[in-house]
């Protein structure tokens, strides 16, 4: 049966498991020796829970993506904090972003919006100030991803990794030039961040979250297309 931990994760996912598993070994057999039991078990139970919370981290949930070529999905799992009107070189005009933060007990695999074509990878060194605050986007380390969707309207997105307070790992596989399919995954942000979707402005976008709603990489819809139109 397959483990769904993310293949992101790594070394991580191996190491700190390795080195909680010793550490609960070292209290168990030294600590009855030195230490009074109870003290020992609430440390072992401090300890499983810690390693529990860190396989939770790097889940690696199965998603089934809705087959709807006019929406744009959640690349993140979180809770929306803010979507705005910004201007955007690429995008060229007025953009909606929506931004997203993910918690240290969300999942944290980034997925695509859509089908759509890796134009340009951009990684940017930064601070690593609290996520959820709408600047974070503009100061902290990132990795803005531009795409062009696959399907009409053939708009130009963007998909920005943003780090946190927590978050230090940025982590992304892709390439100028590949393909991706809607709500595939391509990497991932270690420890608490923010991901943000930059969309073109119109009149045939319509809103299908708020601020304050819980979304799910891959499977929530954030926008529907009203016309797909080229």
């Amino acid at each position: 049966m397959r483990i769904p931990l993310t293949k992101y994760g790594w070394p991580q996912v191996v190491t700190i498991p390795i080195i909680i598993i010793a550490a609960m070994g070292v209290f168990l057999f030294a600590g009855l020796a030195l230490l009074a039991s109870w003290l020992v078990i609430s440390i072992e139970v401090i300890l499983l829970i810690l390693l529990l919370m860190v396989l939770a981290f790097f889940r690696d949930p199965n998603r089934l993506n809705p087959n709807d070529a006019q929406l744009l999905l959640a690349p993140a799992d979180g809770r929306v904090v803010d979507i705005e009107l910004v201007d955007n070189d690429y995008i060229g005009g007025r953009a909606i972003r929506i931004g997203i933060f993910l918690s240290i007990f969300d999942a944290h695999i980034n997925r695509s919006p859509c089908a759509a074509r890796v134009e340009q990878v951009t990684y940017k060194k930064g601070q690593y100030k609290d996520a959820r605050h709408p600047l974070a986007g503009e100061v902290n380390e990132s990795n803005e991803i531009r795409l062009t969707r696959a399907e009409k309207p053939a708009d130009k997105l963007i998909v920005r990794q943003i780090s946190g307070a927590i978050a230090r790992r940025i982590v992304c596989n892709l390439q100028p030039g590949q393909d991706m399919a809607g709500g595939e995954k391509f990497g991932m942000i270690k420890f608490g961040s923010r991901t943000e979707l930059y969309l073109p402005a119109g009149d045939n976008v319509k809103h299908l979250v708020q601020v304050g709603d819980k979304v799910k990489a891959g499977i929530t819809a954030l926008i529907r297309y009203d016309q797909c139109q080229s």
